[in-house]
């Protein structure tokens, strides 16, 4: 084993030391184009490194949790009274909440309703006040459990 070592280290001190009068030889023959070849090829590998770390794509996995379909044979949707009168909802908020869940627009909502963008705005704003969320799939799902949506 230690001669192992006593050899790898002998071999190292030599081609150190090698490379040291090579330096020194090539430096003083070309210097100018040493130290520019250098810096270009040290800035030329840090450039290509991390142009290909910060451009690498990364997986995004999107879980998104659907909700069952109600059979047929269950009968017609009913909205569960006692959620809705807790909730406190208009019967235009509730119309409006049918139509998010629908996947609507508010521009879309405005046109089928008959009534501007900003009315749609408001309703929905208060809408979402009362069922205490802040975007409209929270709003849809929130409803469904409440039994305010089919």
């Amino acid at each position: 084993m230690k001669r192992y070592v006593l050899y790898g280290l002998t071999g190292g001190v030599l081609l150190a030391l090698l490379k040291i009068l090579e330096y020194k030889h090539f430096v003083h023959a070309y210097p100018g184009e040493i130290y520019g070849g250098l810096v270009a090829v040290i800035f030329s590998a840090l450039g290509i490194y991390l142009g290909r770390r910060w451009a690498r794509t990364r997986e995004v996995v999107v879980i998104r949790e659907v909700p069952a379909q109600p059979s047929p044979e269950s009968g017609p949707f009913a909205v569960d009274a006692a959620s809705l009168k807790e909730v406190g909802l208009t019967r235009r908020e509730q119309e409006i909440l049918g139509l998010i869940a629908e996947g609507l627009s508010n521009r879309e909502i405005a046109e089928r309703l008959f009534v501007s963008e900003n009315t749609v705005k408001t309703h929905s704003s208060r809408l979402f006040d009362k069922l205490g969320v802040n975007r409209r799939v929270q709003a849809v799902v929130k409803a469904r459990e409440l039994g305010l949506i089919p």
